[in-house]
């Protein structure tokens, strides 16, 4: 099973998009995660129209109508494997830990916020950033996740999207 994992898309914002690459990806993966900050509704609206399933959380500068549709935090199963889903991890002082306790029995925990990737193995569990598709202000590119999930293991791969 493939899963792409993005974040912080904050669309639209003036003329800015999700690179093609990223949407040729999200296209043929078996589930998009979204963790949070897509900005707008019809951001929201756009991605789901690509094809695959989609789960999302809203994100903290996502607009009334997001925060009212999405959770604020999930826990979703795919191919076996519950994989947590948040955007604010907080303080960045121990957040590995807080993030595992926050979601008993996830192999993995993606969120957004920093806009700066990480792929931690923490205690077991996966600690997921995808960074941005579109926005990456600290960090050197523009960026997404894809989880292959095979056997019971989850094997992330960030894709820079330059």
């Amino acid at each position: 099973m493939k899963v792409a994992v993005i974040a912080d898309t904050h669309l639209p914002r003036g003329s800015r998009h999700l690179p093609a690459e990223c949407v040729a990806r999200l296209r043929v993966v078996d589930l998009i995660l979204h963790a949070g900050d897509h900005s707008s509704l019809d951001s929201l609206e756009e991605l789901r129209a690509l094809g695959p399933p989609v789960e999302a959380v809203y994100g903290n500068v996502d607009e009334q109508a997001l925060r009212e549709a999405l959770p604020k935090e999930l826990v979703v199963t795919a191919d076996g494997i519950r994989i947590g889903l948040t955007h604010v991890p907080g303080p960045r002082t121990e957040r590995e830990a807080r993030l595992v306790a926050r979601f008993p029995g996830c192999a993995a925990v993606a969120y957004g916020h920093t806009h700066t990737p990480q792929m931690q193995l923490h205690e077991g569990v996966w600690i997921l950033n995808p960074g941005s598709p579109t926005e990456r202000r600290r960090s050197p590119d523009r960026t997404m996740l894809e989880l292959t999930i095979r056997g019971g293991v989850i094997e992330p791969d960030l894709i820079d999207l330059a």
